[in-house]
């Protein structure tokens, strides 16, 4: 699913606004927010279109995971997570439910 060789967060986030990803989502209430127009998405109106894990050179707390989103509306954005142990469960649980580019 991770189509790009991205070397940092900050180098994927831009990467994937130059591919169209330009929103910024958030978790808010158990559904995603494009928090520019305040637009919300439900796990069923949304597709997972790739990701990408980094890990922390020095610090393990650096480690992230960095997802592509594509809602049913056309909207492409971004939401980053941390990986491992500092992962929000609630994030993890949501996009459980929402399907995945290469499911289609």
């Amino acid at each position: 699913m991770a189509q790009q060789g991205y070397k940092t967060l900050a180098e994927a986030v831009e990467g994937l606004r130059q591919r169209g990803f330009a929103a910024n989502f958030e978790l808010l209430n158990k559904t995603f927010q494009a928090v520019n127009s305040g637009r919300t998405f439900t796990a069923d109106e949304l597709t997972l279109v790739e990701h990408h894990r980094f890990e922390g050179v020095s610090d393990p707390d650096d480690m992230a995971v960095l997802y592509a989103i594509e809602a049913n509306d056309g909207t492409r954005g971004t939401i980053a997570d941390a990986f491992g142990p500092q992962a929000d469960p609630d994030l993890g649980a949501f996009l459980k439910n929402v399907k995945m580019h290469e499911d289609l």
